[in-house]
């Protein structure tokens, strides 16, 4: 009897769902720090502030605002933050993702042998974030090498001790 496959559904997020706090590596340290948004201000005369980027990091103490607006975007390098964390070439292409959930819809969606979506006209994202994954992400003979990737990254992020 074989085992029931594994299910995912996807559940309709976008890149910007992600990037309220984004994991990078620190101008300073070269170790792990983080970029979180701050709330937008309210509008009001000035029409409302967009949100700027602090960045943070935890081991030298790097605290500081960048000047720029925060934007979403479908690749990192035009995101206005520094280097991103989690990132790792295979030899197929390149793998990142802003934070671990991220990183976790990622490994799920490739982990899992039935790949469930809501039909386009239930609601009204037709290009998901897993939508947009490169192909070689999305297929299965890949599935292996890329799983492997993805444990890399993040056992960088929750390292013992």
């Amino acid at each position: 009897m074989s085992p029931t496959p594994a299910r995912f559904h996807d559940p309709g997020a976008t890149c910007a769902d992600f990037t309220s706090s984004i994991l990078v590596r620190c101008p300073r340290c070269e170790r792990i720090a983080h970029v979180e948004r701050r709330p937008r201000t309210p509008p009001g005369a000035d029409g409302g502030v967009p949100s700027r980027p602090r960045l943070v990091c935890r081991s030298c103490g790097l605290c500081r605002d960048d000047g720029r607006p925060l934007r979403s975007s479908r690749h990192p390098t035009a995101c206005s933050c520094p280097a991103l964390w989690l990132r790792a070439d295979t030899r197929h292409g390149e793998l990142w993702a802003y934070n671990l959930p991220h990183l976790d819809l990622i490994r799920r969606f490739v982990a899992a042998g039935l790949r469930e979506r809501a039909p386009w006209y239930d609601h009204g994202r037709k290009m998901t974030l897993v939508a947009r994954l490169p192909a070689w992400i999305k297929s299965a003979k890949h599935r292996d090498e890329v799983l492997r990737a993805v444990d890399r990254l993040r056992a960088t992020v929750i390292a013992p001790g």
